[in-house]
């Protein structure tokens, strides 16, 4: 969702594709305009309202307001109501059956140490700029975790020893993620990009020894993750990433270096995750080979037979861990976005379902060092995020945090309904119906406003969560929100995930089209108040909504989105550009240049004649600054209304809580006015 974004940028938890903190570019960043001088009025007749005052241009701390309005006070007040929760995120387990959970009690999400069921946060990180993941040893209390600076996705390795102060593990510009402890608690595997600034190494370092990190997979071109250790330590399970439909598994030595590939004839396959058989027999894979959907498999490496693990379901399997003695596996299915917990238990073949968990989006399903509990976090739409945990002997869910909701009365909020609209084309016969999760206010009558909004990625999924401004959107300013799932989501099948694939790009934007005809016939909407919104990929679309169907739409917000796909694939990190291209198209065909530069709503600005709000954060190395600044001139040089807000200590996404209250209060006073 927009407000996601704003809060979390694109999450990097493991540090792996998608998921991932994606390093900024070696290069110098691109040259950047100045906001723009005022223009003059539109010519008579322009059917768009007119430009902000130039007077309403100020800096407030890190922020940059231009032609932004000042927001009401009364609005400020009730927004501020919602913008006080507190949420709680199961990062790892530690040695003495404690938990590492990242929360706010400042401006950002630190480390705390949870000690017991509901006991105190034991805050153990103290930085001005976030902390979204961490690792705990296998023995003592000792973790890793990833922190960049500023937005700027460089993110370094810190240990802390569970005592005093965090000491950094690797230095300099450059990206770092996947952290993966060895058994003996001493060594951490890590990938990193600083041979060159562009291919992902893995190098494994000493906490112990003040030694640099040595490295152990890398030297070519290619893009290599860590992702598990061997029982005995001494080899590790490594990923080659190709792309989110191409990627293989390999063993390396580490006394050798050798790169032993997992199968001699691998299958071309997307792979999300794998970890290694607690007995050394075989290596647990969740992979779309021979399937629609991403199962959990289980390769043999002494008889190399592969057997699915899960039950043949048309859902992802999106997360699993396996515990210590190697009886119990647990793992998450996707069902539409829902998530459903279930474990197997390889000694009786029995399923278990924890019963008592929260109905929400489920993350991070780990088991602790005995095998005995299973922790995770459970994010629903009317409640904040917290951990729980499953306890094996007796079967019983026990919360183990209580987040803090704010001073709002969680009853006035509003679970989203699932439902599936037709769209333009036909598969198997058959209309195509994708999905989206439409939230209505409660005890209205009339028709009321209605915001789209749009994921990222591209090859993201919307998911119900905990998001306290779209509930006041509904409660508060009476919209209903609508979060499709255009093709190209994940979550839906491989061959639907490569459907907005290069020259197919504009078929994603016309099942907003499609989306818009359904709201029309819905007699609850105000089909003549239908705005857009959305962050990163979200924001593109949000931009290419406006230039296609302006005229049924009252305006749009776009938070680092992607303004031209050319000008995005030079500029976006290095390390990053080509998985952009096999998204989207290479911007060095002259073909494909042509394509995109069509496409892009740079190209087609001046049809973007509704009021647009653009927000970015200087230091993003995801999508720079300048497709903001670039499509920010263009619509004004055309006459159109912009808000324009930057923040300039974020990066891909606003994360610090001073500048996210900021950015929605602005949103808010934004669809606010177009609500009329």
């Amino acid at each position: 969702m927009l407000a996601c974004v704003a809060v979390a940028g694109l999450a990097r938890q493991t540090g792996l594709p998608g998921s991932s903190p994606e390093p900024s570019a070696t290069l110098a960043p691109p040259a950047s305009a100045p906001l723009p001088a005022p223009l003059p009025p539109p010519q008579a007749g322009a059917a768009f309202i007119p430009q902000s005052p130039v007077t309403q241009h100020h800096e407030r701390g890190n922020l940059v307001f231009d032609g932004i309005p000042p927001a009401d006070a009364s609005l400020a007040a009730r927004l501020a109501r919602y913008q006080q929760s507190r949420g709680a995120t199961f990062l790892d387990w530690l040695a003495d059956g404690s938990l590492l959970v990242s929360t706010r009690f400042g401006d950002t999400e630190q480390v705390h140490r949870v000690s017991a069921p509901l006991a105190m946060r034991e805050q153990l990180t103290f930085y001005s700029d976030p902390i979204e993941w961490a690792r705990g040893a296998k023995s003592g209390k000792g973790f890793v975790f990833l922190m960049d600076h500023a937005g700027d996705d460089n993110a370094q390795v810190y240990y802390h020893s569970g005592i005093g102060e965090a000491r950094p593990l690797t230095h300099g510009n450059f990206i770092h993620g996947s952290l993966v402890w060895a058994h003996d608690g001493k060594r951490v595997a890590f990938y990193g990009n600083d041979r060159d600034s562009v291919s992902y190494d893995v190098y494994v370092a000493d906490v112990s020894t003040n030694a640099a990190p040595q490295l152990v997979v890398g030297g070519g071109q290619d893009t290599w993750y860590p992702l598990d250790w061997s029982a005995d330590d001494s080899k590790l399970l490594v990923w080659r990433y190709f792309s989110s439909s191409e990627s293989y598994l390999y063993l390396a030595d580490l006394a050798t270096g050798k790169l032993t590939p997992l199968e001699q004839k691998p299958a071309k396959a997307g792979i999300r995750m794998a970890k290694f058989d607690p007995a050394g027999r075989g290596v647990y894979v969740v992979t779309d080979e021979d399937s629609e959907f991403a199962q959990l498999k289980f390769k043999d490496l002494i008889t190399h037979d592969s057997r699915r693990v899960t039950p043949d379901v048309s859902w992802d399997v999106e997360d699993f861990d396996v515990s210590a003695d190697g009886r119990y596996i647990a793992y998450v299915l996707n069902e539409d976005g829902r998530s459903r917990v279930a474990l197997l238990d390889l000694q009786t073949r029995q399923t278990l379902t924890p019963v008592g968990l929260p109905e929400g989006r489920v993350g991070n399903p780990r088991f602790d060092r005995t095998g005995a509990r299973l922790a995770m976090t459970v994010d629903t739409p009317t409640s904040p995020r917290d951990v729980w945990v499953y306890e094996l002997e007796g079967q019983r869910v026990t919360r183990w945090t209580n987040s803090e909701p704010g001073p709002i009365d969680l009853s006035t909020f509003v679970a989203p309904e699932l439902i599936h609209y037709p769209t333009w084309d036909r598969v198997g016969g058959h209309e195509r119906r994708l999905s989206a999760y439409v939230y209505r206010p409660k005890q209205v009558s009339g028709p009321v406003p209605v915001v789209i909004d749009i994921h990222g990625g591209p090859e993201a999924q919307y998911r119900p969560e905990w998001d306290p401004f779209v509930q006041f959107l509904v409660h508060e300013l009476g919209y209903a929100v609508v979060a499709p799932n255009v093709r190209g989501s994940s979550g839906y099948g491989k061959s639907f995930l490569a459907l907005d694939n290069g020259v197919l790009r504009e078929d994603a934007v016309r099942d907003i089209g499609s989306l818009l005809v359904w709201i029309g016939v819905q007699s609850g909407f105000d089909r003549d108040h239908v705005s857009v919104m959305g962050g990163s990929y979200g924001g593109y679309m949000a931009l290419a909504a406006l230039v296609t169907y302006g005229d049924r739409l009252r305006g749009g917000i776009d938070l680092a989105g992607i303004s031209n796909f050319v000008t995005f694939l030079r500029n976006t990190s290095g390390y990053r550009r080509d998985w952009r291209r096999t998204e989207y198209g290479d911007e060095r065909d002259t073909n494909m240049r042509v394509f995109l530069e069509r496409i892009s709503p740079l190209s087609n600005a001046a049809r973007i004649r509704k009021p647009l709000l653009v927000a970015a954060g200087q230091n993003d190395p995801r999508v720079p600054i300048s497709e903001s600044e670039q499509l920010v001139w263009r619509v004004r040089s055309s006459g159109g209304e912009v808000w324009y807000l930057v923040a300039k200590d974020e990066g891909h996404g606003f994360l610090k809580k001073a500048n996210r209250d900021e950015y929605l209060l602005t949103a808010a006073s934004f669809l606010q006015k177009l609500a009329h």
